[in-house]
């Protein structure tokens, strides 16, 4: 899997001390770049929990399925509600799907150091 941020889209946030991405990744990956953007400090550390893709507000952070499992410029975006998530999945031919899973109401486990 792979996040990758689209900085068009990218606004850190608005005016937040602390992007929500930065602050929700449990693995502590997300950074701002000196463009003010933000990027993820190494896929490979990634542990694919997509926090940072539902948390994110404009939507700039997607994830992208392996090769091995879709064919490529597949990409999977997500949005974090009070008891669901909302996701859309673009296909290679440009069609957007959606679902939603629900919310368990319980904070994301993070293991301790």
């Amino acid at each position: 899997m792979g996040i990758f941020v689209d900085e068009e889209r990218c606004n850190r946030c608005g005016t937040a001390d602390e992007p929500m991405c930065v602050r929700d990744c449990p693995g502590d990956l997300m950074f701002i770049k000196e463009n003010g953007k933000a990027a993820i400090v190494d896929n490979r550390e990634c542990w694919d929990c997509a926090a940072c893709v539902k948390v994110c507000p404009t939507q700039a952070i997607t994830m992208q399925l392996p090769t091995s499992l879709v064919v490529r410029g597949v990409q999977l975006r997500g949005r974090a509600m009070k008891h669901k998530t909302e996701w859309r999945i673009r296909l290679r031919d440009g069609e957007v799907k959606g679902y939603e899973t629900p919310s368990t109401g319980k904070p994301p486990f993070v293991p301790s150091l």
